[in-house]
């Protein structure tokens, strides 16, 4: 719910779990969420992954950096095997977009990848803390069709930084914070 957040960025957070459940209960096309580091992306995306794999779909969740590192070339493993799964998986969640080191290799295995899943229309899952106009121009172009996607931005703080009690509870503005409790000693 975003408890301890500002009006807008409760509202944001609250926008993206509907969008997320919503796309979750009954997937359709693309969902792209956009926002900066520690703001729920990853944990709405692992969620998505949990829902659609109690419906029975087949899914794979990967970490864009995690992936790369894997495709590239001689790296243990059947690259070409790998690629083709990812590529053909009926669900997949790719988090972490923009997070890899940008070569022109990366971008051209990225690009082949959300391609081919653009072109067969098949049900994905982006995560990235970069805006689109900050990506490679030909994979922001298909993350931005609206015939296959739907965008949510995310506003709000890193929970990590900003402090969990924050996302907990804070108490009311009109009222006193809770005094400490003194520990009884024992005789």
């Amino acid at each position: 719910e975003g408890l301890g957040l500002d009006g807008p960025q409760r509202a944001s957070l609250r926008g993206a779990f509907l969008k997320a459940r919503e796309w979750a209960d009954a997937p359709e096309g693309w969902l792209v969420l956009l926002g900066a580091t520690g703001c729920g992306k990853t944990h709405l995306s692992a969620a998505i992954a949990n829902a659609r794999l109690a419906a029975g779909d087949r899914v794979a969740f990967v970490n864009v950096p995690d992936l790369l590192d894997a495709l590239r070339p001689g790296r243990e493993g059947d690259a070409v095997t790998l690629l083709n799964t990812i590529r053909e998986v009926p669900v997949l969640i790719l988090d972490d977009l923009g997070a890899q080191k940008s070569t022109p290799w990366a971008e051209e295995k990225l690009y082949q990848l959300l391609n081919h899943r653009h072109l067969a229309r098949l049900h994905t899952v982006v995560t990235s803390n970069q805006q689109l106009g900050e990506m490679e121009a030909r994979i922001a172009s298909r993350l931005a069709d609206s015939d296959v996607s739907r965008l949510q931005h995310i506003e709000a703080p890193d929970y990590r930084t900003v402090g969990r009690r924050e996302y907990v509870s804070r108490p009311p503005q009109d009222e006193p914070p809770p005094r400490p409790r003194t520990p009884r000693r024992r005789a």
